[in-house]
């Protein structure tokens, strides 16, 4: 509705659209861990696991959590998810966790989405974290450590994965460009956000 604004077009029936999402979107949070659900009305339920799918409801543009919200959602994925190369898959508190990613392609496609940490990520944490609490230094040092690592696997580049057990061994692509694109995205972003423009 904002765009419609500056455009000068109406804007009501994209307001109202924007407040049913915005109402609909209450559903996913789960007051007993203070994080989002993971899958609402899903085949069994609603799915309390931790993943790092809700980071995005907080480093996007505009948000459908309050500021207390984004917060716990930050603090959460920071207490479970984050690793120093990006966010585990899942928490290792769940029972499906995998922190090993390796062994033939069965077992390897059974751990991708289960505790696998993906290196991407690591972009959309430090802009949530940057939004959620305002520390440009602290939101960069959660992206230092992939340019260490591009001196260690791929030369120059970042890997695709991580296993989720320390040391954090990287596995998959050696040269993932959506890696490289969220580190260098965030990096710009926060700069950006850290000079007060949008």
């Amino acid at each position: 509705s904002a765009f419609a604004r500056i455009i000068g077009k109406p804007a009501a029936k994209l307001d109202a659209a924007a407040e049913l999402a915005l109402s609909g979107f209450e559903r996913f949070w789960n007051a007993d861990t203070n994080y989002c659900f993971d899958v609402v009305d899903g085949p069994r339920g609603n799915d309390p696991a931790l993943r790092p799918n809700q980071i995005f409801a907080v480093s996007l543009p505009a948000s459908p959590l309050d500021p207390e919200r984004q917060k716990k959602v930050v603090d959460a994925c920071a207490g479970k998810l984050l690793t120093s190369h990006g966010l585990r898959s899942l928490s290792p508190e769940s029972p499906g966790y995998k922190g090993v990613y390796g062994g033939d392609p069965s077992s390897r496609d059974g751990a991708y989405h289960q505790g696998t940490v993906w290196g991407w990520l690591i972009g959309p944490f430090a802009l949530a974290h940057m939004k959620a609490y305002g520390d440009a230094e602290k939101a960069r040092g959660f992206l230092r450590p992939m340019l260490d690592h591009m001196r260690a696997a791929g030369v120059g580049t970042m890997s695709e994965i991580f296993d989720g057990d320390p040391p954090m061994t990287p596995r998959g692509c050696i040269a993932q460009a959506w890696t490289v694109a969220e580190a260098l995205r965030a990096f710009a972003e926060i700069d950006k956000l850290s000079h007060g423009k949008k």
